[in-house]
């Protein structure tokens, strides 16, 4: 049997010359960088040289750069950290989306919860896009924060991030407090401008595993005189930001695929999904969600009348391919996504979705095959719902 994998949002496989540039730092070059001797020297080194490729992808400095477990904890010590730093003053406001990542909405609920912060969850159009007039309305003297993500995971709309940083770095220049900025990057960072300076961000979290690295290691760019309290005690690493001893192989991986970004794959893999929406969209009553043109060219999400996501994704898993309905961190929860019911999408669509993620090792004939399949699978389901 053929096997497909449309689910690079969800993970992707890591790169050979990824794995190839780790494999040292298992087996040679296994010592702690925290030591003086030569084998903590040669993994501080590994630490260091991976720190000043992402730093020169980023356009920052070497010390914004703060190396986490992934996105997730990236998001919590930016959110969790900033909030902890600014607690002697007023209670801050927060701004954030209704369709980001859990990460950033439960690490706002749970600031909520423990009446460190309030929060201001912004609405968005049938798209998923998130109107900079209504960010604009939502500020607040003690606005503190904005948190809005750069591209939906999801769906694949790609958020005004660009705007959002003109218009608050605009504004902070007449305000006593300032404003910080934060965006999950984690669906951008291989295919959307990520140069900090030109986004005005000041808190930007990515993960490896989205781009070809190994799951376990993610960065948090933290902009200088951005005050952070460590959400995690213990050693002084990462500029005591983040304490325990660094996962030196991840990182000499993480460098490395951040290195091996070009826009030949980037090419390559917009003009597939361009291929595979159109054949897809052919198929009766299939709905694309999203923004039709904002959006990142990996993700392809849609909904489908009459066949249900968990159906559609099981029976396509026989058939060997691998796809998603909504993030693979909320796929355990079986309700409907949140980021749908945002956008407002029919009820009687909001079980119906599935998305197709492509990555640089995709091909036309598997795009094909693909579409075939599901449209057999549609038209299988379709035959098998009770007539209304």
């Amino acid at each position: 049997m053929k096997k497909v994998y449309f689910d690079h949002a969800a993970t992707s496989f890591i790169d050979k010359q990824v794995l190839e540039a780790m494999l040292s730092y298992f087996k040679d070059f296994f010592g702690n960088p925290s030591e003086l001797h030569f084998l903590g020297q040669e993994s501080k080194k590994a630490v260091e040289e991976s720190r000043k490729t992402i730093a020169n992808f980023f356009n920052c400095k070497k010390e914004e750069i703060i190396f986490t477990s992934g996105a997730t904890e990236s998001i919590n010590l930016a959110h969790k950290g900033l909030t902890e730093a600014l607690k002697n003053e007023e209670k801050p406001h927060i701004i954030t989306s209704s369709i980001e990542h859990k990460a950033v909405l439960d690490s706002c609920k749970h600031l909520e919860k423990l009446d460190l912060a309030k929060v201001t969850y912004l609405p968005v159009n049938e798209f998923g896009l998130v109107s900079l007039e209504s960010l604009k309305k939502a500020v607040l003297p003690e606005t503190r924060l904005v948190s809005i993500m750069y591209v939906n995971n999801e769906v694949g709309t790609v958020e005004p991030i660009k705007e959002i940083g003109d218009f608050l770095k605009k504004l902070n220049k007449k305000r006593e407090k300032k404003i910080f900025f934060h965006t999950d990057a984690t669906q951008a960072i291989a295919y959307l401008d990520v140069n900090v300076d030109h986004l005005n961000v000041d808190l930007l979290s990515l993960t490896g595993h989205k781009i070809n690295a190994p799951k376990g290691v993610g960065v948090l760019y933290v902009r200088k005189g951005t005050k952070l309290i460590k959400q995690q005690d213990g050693g002084g690493q990462e500029f005591n930001l983040r304490a325990g001893t660094e996962n030196v192989p991840y990182i000499a991986g993480l460098g490395k695929a951040i290195s091996l970004i070009n826009n030949k794959d980037i090419q390559k893999i917009k003009d597939l999904s361009k291929k595979l929406t159109v054949k897809i969209l052919k198929i009766k009553e299939v709905f694309l969600t999203g923004h039709p043109t904002l959006r990142s060219p990996h993700i392809n999400s849609f909904v489908v009348k009459n066949a249900e996501s968990e159906s559609m994704l099981l029976l396509l898993s026989d058939r060997g391919v691998a796809v998603s309905a909504m993030s693979a961190c909320n796929s355990d929860l079986l309700q409907p996504s949140h980021v749908l019911k945002a956008m407002k999408v029919p009820e009687n669509l909001l079980n119906n979705s599935i998305r197709f993620s492509l990555g640089k090792n995709n091909t036309l004939e598997e795009v094909n095959y693909v579409v075939k399949n599901f449209k057999e699978v549609v038209n299988y389901l379709r035959k098998l719902a009770p007539k209304l």
